[in-house]
């Protein structure tokens, strides 16, 4: 089993910057995706921005030049930069963790609980 924890949300003006991590831990032999997702209240959850173990990076459109994603394979943690804050990135970022509890095993997905993230003006 594989917990997935995040941290470092809350409330931030316009324009502002907020940093979010994410730890996963417990039956991991090796990670490859890492990411997040967003849902803003009514709306579907959205992929945010998610990197590979070696490094390569996707971002959703509307992050992109404002957020970067990036991890620290050896603390098997993933963390989310945002600048330059709006209002429509307010929402419940949740990590999600792809990983293999063995060397031969299917990987498959984890999910923390979420963190709330509010932009104000």
């Amino acid at each position: 089993q594989v917990q997935v924890v995040e941290s470092g949300g809350g409330l931030v003006q316009v324009g502002g910057s907020l940093r979010l991590s994410c730890a996963a831990s417990g039956s991991v032999f090796s990670i490859d995706y890492m990411g997040w997702y967003r849902q803003a209240p009514g709306k579907q959850r959205e992929l945010v921005a998610q990197i590979t173990s070696g490094g390569d990076t996707t971002y959703a459109d509307s992050v992109k030049g404002r957020f970067t994603i990036s991890r620290d394979n050896a603390k098997n943690t993933v963390y989310l930069q945002g600048n330059s804050l709006k209002p429509e990135d307010t929402g419940v970022y949740y990590c999600k963790v792809d990983s293999k509890s063995t060397w031969y095993g299917k990987p498959h997905a984890s999910w923390g609980r979420g963190t709330q993230v509010t932009v104000s003006s």
